[in-house]
C-alpha cells in the first residue's frame, strides 16, 4: 500500500470529509447557541454525551473492525456521519427559523450529535487499522502521518467552506447539509472501490488485550495524548466564544463574527497542514521527536492565547498550539503502533480513537465554564495539561524509545487467557482482511 494507491486516496477522503464536517459545525455552533439565547457552557455541555458516547464505543468498533474487517466498519462509520449531519442540520434549522422552541431544537441537535458519538469512532479507527495492516514497520509513521494530514487539511477547508454553504434558505445550518452530501458520495467510493482483501490479518484476541490500556509499551503514549487532546479540545471549545468576544469589544456584533470564527480555525488548521504535509516529511521526524516538539509549541501558543487581548493575538495563540498538535498527533498514534505487535493493532487503534471521545468529554465543558469566569483560566489549565505532557516526554523511557521495542518496556512472552489458559505469540492461522 503506498501513499498514492487508490485505497490511500479513499482513506484520505474518508478522513479529510469527517474533519472538515466536524469543523465546519464549530464555526457556526456558537453562533447558533448565541441564537438560541442559551448559555455557552450548556451549548458545551449538551455535547459531552456525544464524546462519552465516541469513548464508550471505540473499543467496539475496534473487535468489529478485526472480526468484519476494515472496510465494513469504515463504511459503518461514514454512514453515521451522513446521518449526524443531516439531522443536525434539520433541527438547527427548525429552530433557527422558529418551527420548534430553542430548547426543543436543541435537545434535538444534541440527540444528532450522539448518532455521531456513537457511529463515528468506526470510520477513523478501522482507517488506522487498514493501514497499519498494509505497511512494513519502516514504512508505519509516514502512512499514519499521511493519514493524519487528511485531517488536517479537513480542519482547514471546514472553516473555509462554512461561509460559503451559508445560503438565504438554509442559513447557519447549510455547511451541514453540504458535508452530508459530500460525506454520502465518500461512502458510496468507498463501497465501490476500497479493496477488502488481498492482504492478510491477525484478529486481535479479546481475551489477551483487555487490559491493553494499561500496557506498559501503551500506557505513557496514551496519557501523553490524553493530556494534548485535552488541551486541544478545550481550544476548540472556547475558541468561537472567545473571537465573538473579542470582536465584541472592538464594536463589531454576532451577524459579522462567523467569518472571523472560520478565520481563527482556517489559521489553526493550515499550520497543522504545515507541518504534516511540510516539515514532517522535509525532517523525516521519528515519534519521539514529534512528541517533543508537539509539547513544546502547544505550550507557547497557550502562552499566548491566555495573554491575548485582541483578535489578532486570539488567532496567533491558537495557531501555534495547532502547529504544535501537528507534530504531536501522528507522533503518539504512530509511537503505540510501533510499540504493539501486528495482531495489537485494531485494539492500539481503538484507545487511539477512545482518546479522542474522553478528550471532549470533560475538558470542553470545564474550559467554557472557566472562560465564562476569566478570559484567561482555561488556557491557563490548559499549560498545565501540556506541561505535564512535555515532563513525559522527557522523562518516560517509552516515548524517549518513540515505540522501538528495544527501548521499551519489556512485556511478558504470554498472557493469561480464561480459565488459566496461556495465550501466546499470535498463531500462524490468518484472515483476510
Amino acid at each position: 500500500m503506498t501513499l498514492r494507491s487508490p485505497a490511500s486516496l479513499l482513506l484520505f477522503s474518508v478522513s479529510l470529509i469527517a474533519a472538515a464536517g466536524n469543523m465546519a459545525l464549530q464555526a457556526v455552533l456558537p453562533l447558533i447557541g448565541r441564537a438560541f439565547a442559551l448559555p455557552d457552557t450548556l451549548v458545551s455541555a449538551a455535547f459531552a454525551i456525544s464524546a462519552l458516547l465516541w469513548t464508550l464505543s471505540s473499543p467496539s468498533w475496534a473487535r468489529l473492525s478485526d472480526r468484519l474487517g476494515r472496510k465494513r466498519v469504515i463504511l459503518v462509520g461514514l454512514g453515521g456521519f451522513v446521518a449526524s449531519m443531516t439531522a443536525f442540520g434539520v433541527a438547527a434549522t427548525s429552530g433557527l427559523e422558529g418551527w420548534l422552541g430553542a430548547g426543543v431544537a436543541f435537545i434535538l441537535m444534541a440527540v444528532a450529535r450522539a448518532i455521531y458519538g456513537l457511529f463515528g469512532s468506526a470510520a477513523p479507527l478501522a482507517s488506522q487499522a487498514y493501514v497499519a495492516d498494509r505497511t512494513s514497520r519502516a514504512a508505519r509513521t509516514r502512512a499514519l502521518s499521511a493519514l493524519a494530514s487528511a485531517q488536517g487539511l479537513g480542519t482547514v477547508l471546514g472553516p473555509a467552506l462554512a461561509p460559503v454553504f451559508i445560503l438565504p434558505f438554509v442559513g447557519l445550518a447549510g455547511p451541514l447539509y453540504a458535508f452530508a452530501a459530500l460525506g454520502a458520495i465518500v461512502l458510496v467510493l468507498v463501497w465501490r472501490l476500497l479493496p477488502s482483501g488481498g492482504v492478510e490479518r491477525q484478529p486481535s484476541t479479546g481475551q489477551a488485550h483487555k487490559g491493553l490500556w494499561k500496557d506498559l509499551r501503551l500506557r505513557d503514549f496514551l496519557l501523553y495524548g490524553l493530556l494534548l487532546t485535552g488541551a486541544q479540545a478545550v481550544n476548540i471549545g472556547v475558541i468561537g466564544f472567545h473571537v465573538i468576544d473579542e470582536l465584541a469589544a472592538e464594536g463589531l456584533g454576532l451577524d459579522a463574527a462567523q467569518p472571523f470564527i472560520g478565520l481563527a480555525l482556517f489559521a489553526g488548521a493550515a499550520m497543522t497542514l504545515m507541518v504534516q504535509w511540510g516539515l514532517i516529511p522535509l525532517l523525516r521526524l521519528e515519534p519521539r521527536a514529534m512528541m517533543r516538539w508537539g509539547a513544546g509549541l502547544a505550550l507557547v501558543g497557550n502562552g499566548v492565547s491566555a495573554l491575548a487581548t485582541d483578535f489578532h493575538s486570539v488567532v496567533v495563540g491558537y495557531a501555534l498550539l495547532s502547529m504544535g498538535m501537528g507534530f504531536a498527533r501522528p507522533g503518539f498514534t504512530a509511537g503505540a503502533s510501533l510499540a504493539t505487535r501486528p495482531d495489537e493493532q485494531g485494539t492500539v487503534a481503538g484507545l487511539i480513537m477512545a482518546l479522542s471521545g474522553l478528550s471532549f468529554l470533560a475538558p470542553p465543558v470545564i474550559g467554557v465554564a472557566l472562560y465564562e469566569w476569566s478570559a484567561p483560566a482555561p488556557f491557563g489549565l490548559n499549560l498545565v495539561l501540556i506541561g505535564a505532557a512535555l515532563a513525559l516526554c522527557i522523562l518516560s523511557t517509552p516515548l524517549k524509545g518513540g515505540g522501538d521495542p528495544g527501548r521499551a518496556p519489556a512485556q511478558p512472552a504470554s498472557t493469561p487467557g480464561p480459565e488459566g489458559a496461556t495465550v501466546g505469540p499470535p498463531s500462524p492461522g490468518r484472515k483476510a482482511v
